[in-house]
C-alpha cells in the first residue's frame, strides 16, 4: 500500500500539555526530575548504568519461556529471548493495561515504538542488543477504564458482573456478545471478517482477559520481535518483595513523591499521585488498598487484617498477593527488566517525573523516558472532502467554528469584513480629536471613550453580518463537522478515542505495516499519514 507522512511539532497540534512540550524540548526547569535525555547519548548513559545493576536474567527468561510454552515463537522472538540472557543485551519497555480489544489507538503506538526504536538502537549501538517488551498491567482493577471500546466513534461497553484486577477476568457471554454486536457493523469493510475472526479466536468463553490479550498482541507483533511480560506472576512477585517490605514498614515511597511534587515548578499543576501505603493486596475477584493505622494493616473493604509480623509473613508466602500502584509499578517493571528506556504516553511520563527519589531510594537505575509516538491516520476521501472545502488535513486541528468561519469568509459573496469601515472611523475619530483638543483639552478622554464605543459596536455588528452569512453554508456546516468528528472523534485526537478494529477492517495487515515503517525512535514528532487506497 501507498502512504505518505507528514512530521509536525508536536506543539502546533495544541493537543499537549505544558509538561509534555516542556519535556521534549528539554526544559531546564524539569531536568532535575529525570535521569538521561532522549539521545544517543542519553541511551548510552542509561546502558552504563544498567551494567551495574545485578538483573536476575535467569529469572527472566525462564518465567518468559514459561509463558511462550504453548506458542509458535517467530524467529525473531526466538533470537530475542536467547538474546536476554547476555549481558549486553538490553530491553525497550512500554507498558499499558490490557484494555479489551486493545482499547485505544495508542496502545498499537506504543508497542510498534519500542520496536522502532530498539532497530534504531542497534544501529547506532552495534555492540549491544536490544529487545522490545510490551509489560502487561494485568493487575489493573479500574474496568470503567478498561472494558469499552469505541467502534467509529461509538461506544461499546463490557456489561459484566465480574469485579477485581481486569486481567484475571474472564471472557464472559456478555464480551462475546458485545463483539458479535461490533462484527455487525465491521465485516463489511473489506478486512472486517479477518479482524473479527481473529478476535474471536482469542477471546474465547472462559479464557482471561490477560491471556486474550497476551494471545492478540503476539498475533499482531510476533514477527517484529516483541516479547510479553505479564508481571501477574509469583516468582517476579517474590524477586520484588524487599521493596514491597520497605514499603510495608516504612511508607517510604509518598513522602518522596510529595517532597518532589513540591518542588516541580507551580506552573505545571501536577498532583502527587499515589497513597500513603501504596500497595494492593490481590486475591480471587478483589484487588483492594493496603491500610496501616495504628500499627495494623488492614484491607479496604474487607475483613482481612494484619499486624506488622502477619503481614510480611504473608508477604514471604504469597507475594503474588501483593500488587504495586501507579507509584512503585514502574519500580517493579524495571527491577526485573534490564531496561533503558520507557516509552509512554504525556500522562504517564507526568508522574514518571514525579519518581526520580523512589528509584534512588531502592537503587534501581531510571530509564530514558520517550514519549510514545503520536498519529493521525487519514483517508483517501477525508482527505479530498477537506481539499473540497479548501483546506488541508493540518487545518483540521483548528476549531470547528474557526473551519466554519473561514470558510464562510472565503466563500461568501457578500462583504462581510468591515476593516474599511473600521479604519475610516478611526480616521473620523483621529480628526475630530484634534478640532476638539483646540476647543477643550478635557474633551479628549470623552472622545476616546467614543471612538472605543463606536468601534465596540461595529466589531459586535461583524460578528452578527458573519453569523447572519453562516445560516446560508448549513449543508457545508453539517459536512465539515462530519469530517471534523471522524479525524477527531468526541474533540479528541483519534489515538486517545478510536479502536484498531474499523481501521484494520479498512485496511488488513497494511495497518500494521504502514504504521510501523513511518513510527519514529528518537525524533517525537507527531505524524500524519495519508493511508493509500
Amino acid at each position: 500500500m501507498n502512504s505518505k507522512a507528514e512530521y509536525i511539532s508536536y506543539h502546533s497540534t495544541g493537543s499537549f500539555s505544558k509538561i509534555v512540550l516542556d519535556y521534549i524540548n528539554a526544559d531546564k526547569k524539569l531536568q532535575p526530575f529525570y535521569q538521561h535525555s532522549v539521545s544517543i547519548e542519553g541511551m548510552k548513559a542509561a546502558i552504563a548504568e544498567r551494567k551495574s545493576y545485578p538483573t536476575n536474567r535467569s529469572l527472566l527468561v525462564e518465567t518468559l519461556e514459561k509463558h511462550y510454552s504453548k506458542e509458535i515463537l517467530s524467529s525473531s522472538q526466538q533470537i530475542n529471548l536467547k538474546q536476554l540472557i547476555n549481558e549486553n543485551c538490553f530491553t525497550i519497555t512500554t507498558a499499558h493495561q490490557p484494555n479489551i480489544f486493545t482499547g485505544h489507538l495508542y496502545f498499537v503506538y506504543k508497542i510498534l515504538h519500542t520496536i522502532k526504536l530498539c532497530e534504531k538502537l542497534k544501529g547506532e549501538i552495534p555492540e549491544q542488543d536490544f529487545v522490545p517488551v510490551y509489560f502487561m498491567g494485568s493487575e489493573d482493577a479500574d474496568l470503567e477504564e478498561l472494558g469499552h471500546v469505541y467502534i467509529n466513534g461509538q461506544k461499546k461497553e463490557w456489561k459484566t458482573n465480574q469485579t477485581g484486577a481486569v486481567g484475571r477476568m474472564k471472557v464472559d457471554k456478555f464480551l462475546i456478545k458485545m463483539l458479535d454486536e461490533i462484527a455487525g457493523e465491521i465485516e463489511v469493510y473489506p478486512h472486517g471478517n479477518e479482524i473479527i475472526s481473529k478476535m474471536k479466536s482469542f477471546y474465547t468463553e472462559g479464557i482471561t482477559i490477560e491471556d486474550a490479550t497476551f494471545k492478540l498482541v503476539n498475533n499482531l507483533f510476533a514477527e517484529y520481535g516483541l516479547l510479553v511480560l505479564l508481571p501477574d506472576n509469583a516468582d517476579y512477585k517474590k524477586a520484588f518483595t524487599p521493596v514491597i517490605e520497605k514499603e510495608l514498614t516504612e511508607r517510604f515511597s509518598n513522602p518522596l513523591v510529595q517532597e518532589t511534587v513540591s518542588q516541580i515548578p507551580k506552573e505545571y499543576k501536577v498532583q502527587a499521585g499515589g497513597r500513603d501505603l501504596n500497595m494492593f493486596y490481590l486475591k480471587d475477584d478483589s484487588r483492594e488498598r493496603v491500610l496501616n493505622e495504628n500499627s495494623k494493616f488492614t484491607i479496604q473493604n474487607s475483613t482481612i487484617e494484619f499486624d506488622e509480623a502477619s503481614i510480611i509473613k504473608e508477604l514471604k508466602l504469597h507475594p503474588e498477593r501483593f500488587s504495586p500502584n501507579v507509584i512503585l509499578r514502574p519500580v517493579f517493571q524495571e527491577m526485573i527488566l534490564p531496561n533503558i528506556a520507557f516509552i509512554g504516553g504525556g500522562g504517564e511520563l507526568a508522574y514518571w517525573l514525579e519518581l526520580k527519589a523512589v528509584f534512588e531510594a531502592v537503587k534501581v537505575p531510571y530509564p530514558v523516558l520517550v514519549l510514545r509516538n503520536s498519529f493521525l491516520l487519514t483517508d483517501k476521501k477525508q482527505r479530498d472532502d477537506a481539499k473540497k472545502f479548501g483546506f488541508t488535513i493540518m487545518d483540521f486541528f483548528k476549531t470547528e467554528q474557526y473551519l466554519l468561519t473561514e470558510l464562510v469568509k472565503r466563500e461568501s459573496a457578500v462583504q462581510l469584513s468591515l476593516e474599511k469601515e473600521k479604519k475610516a472611523l478611526s480616521e473620523f475619530y483621529r480628526n475630530l480629536k484634534s478640532t476638539v483638543g483646540f476647543v477643550d483639552t478635557t474633551l479628549l478622554a470623552h472622545t476616546e471613550a467614543l471612538e472605543k464605543q463606536a468601534l465596540k459596536k461595529m466589531e459586535a455588528l461583524e460578528k452578527k453580518m458573519l453569523r447572519a452569512e453562516k445560516k446560508k453554508f448549513d449543508a457545508q456546516q453539517r459536512q465539515l463537522s462530519k469530517l471534523k468528528a471522524q479525524l477527531f472523534p468526541h474533540s479528541n485526537l483519534q489515538e486517545r478515542i478510536e479502536n484498531i478494529i474499523p481501521l484494520y477492517a479498512k485496511w488488513g495487515n497494511e495497518l500494521i505495516k504502514t504504521l510501523y515503517k513511518h513510527s519514529l525512535a528518537m525524533e517525537q514528532e507527531f505524524v500524519l499519514i495519508e493511508m493509500g487506497e
